[in-house]
């Protein structure tokens, strides 16, 4: 059989194909799925995550996600006493990961009282063994070599006993603490905090059926507490701890102010309008933004956009 020769395509047909060939291009690019950006949670989702979903907080623990180079450290949020991370970072978590951050949470310290969704009622010592294994798996897995601990009152005690007592200060680069109990709280605070939870809708503590020895290594005068003072603050994480002149639950109040070299922010000084309490904190917009502008080492200066405080006086 004879091969006949395919002509060359003419100069204004071989433009269509290319036009053609480009818009197919543009479509198959504009029509693949665009990842949506995670809700931010408010508390009603709170108390809904807090009986139903502990464990599961959206836009957390993605254990495939690989920090940028825009955002080379992960972020690890750490909840507070009686709280889960379900219930406590339907806000922040979003923010985070929304922002580009690999964001991951962990609850601590469980006992045969938690009922899998209360935190911190195990000895405090017990907590910071699991907080520092929850951090070398998240550089495991993420090829990070340091993280960044955002944590609310218990939360925010236990990365300073992380990085003070279990070789932290090598392997965080930022620290946020809410309303951090680092330098401990007295008994009144204890029993405001119970009150609190109740008058959310959170559901009532009872206190003296519970083994609550992470709530008492929490007490002004506690040997956990004791030690912990006694340690310096070292050199190489950025400290930052946030906290109100409203808590009750952290009493008195600027025992969540840490040491230098931190930078302690006093949020009614950005903000006067904003009664936020202890518990409001972790739903505070102002107090959100002065963690995301730390975390990305932002200027000292910054002012939060006063609008959507957490719950008043609580």
């Amino acid at each position: 059989m004879k091969r006949i020769p395919i002509p060359h395509l003419h100069a204004r047909a071989r433009t269509v194909v290319v036009a053609v060939a480009a818009a197919c291009g543009l479509l198959l690019t504009t029509a693949a799925p665009v990842q949506a950006d995670e809700r931010e949670g408010n508390l009603v989702d709170s108390i809904v995550k807090f009986a139903n979903a502990p464990n599961s907080t959206a836009g957390a623990n993605d254990w495939s996600c690989q920090p940028t180079a825009e955002r080379p450290t992960p972020v690890i949020l750490v909840p507070g006493t009686f709280f889960n991370h379900g219930a406590t970072f339907v806000k922040t978590a979003p923010r985070l990961k929304n922002a580009g951050y690999c964001v991951f949470a962990l609850n601590y310290g469980f006992n045969r009282n938690s009922l899998g969704r209360l935190s911190g009622l195990a000895p405090a010592s017990t907590s910071v063994q699991q907080l520092s294994d929850f951090v070398d798996r998240v550089r495991t897995e993420t090829g990070a070599a340091k993280v960044d601990l955002v944590g609310w009152s218990q939360g925010g005690m236990l990365p300073i006993a992380y990085i003070k007592q279990h070789g932290g200060a090598d392997k965080v680069a930022h620290y946020v603490g809410w309303a951090t109990s680092a330098n401990g709280t007295t008994a009144s605070g204890l029993g405001t905090l119970i009150r609190s939870i109740g008058s959310l809708g959170f559901g009532d503590v009872a206190l003296d059926a519970l083994d609550v020895q992470g709530v008492r290594d929490q007490l002004v005068g506690s040997d956990f507490i004791k030690s912990l003072q006694a340690t310096p603050l070292p050199a190489g994480p950025k400290y930052t701890s946030i906290y109100s002149k409203y808590d009750e639950v952290v009493t008195p109040y600027k025992n969540s102010r840490l040491p230098a070299p931190a930078t302690n922010i006093r949020i009614q000084d950005h903000c006067a309008f904003d009664f936020t309490g202890h518990i409001g904190l972790y739903l505070d917009d102002p107090t959100l933004q002065l963690t995301m502008n730390a975390l990305a080492d932002g200027p000292s200066n910054f002012k939060p956009r006063c609008h959507r405080f957490g719950a008043p006086f609580l």
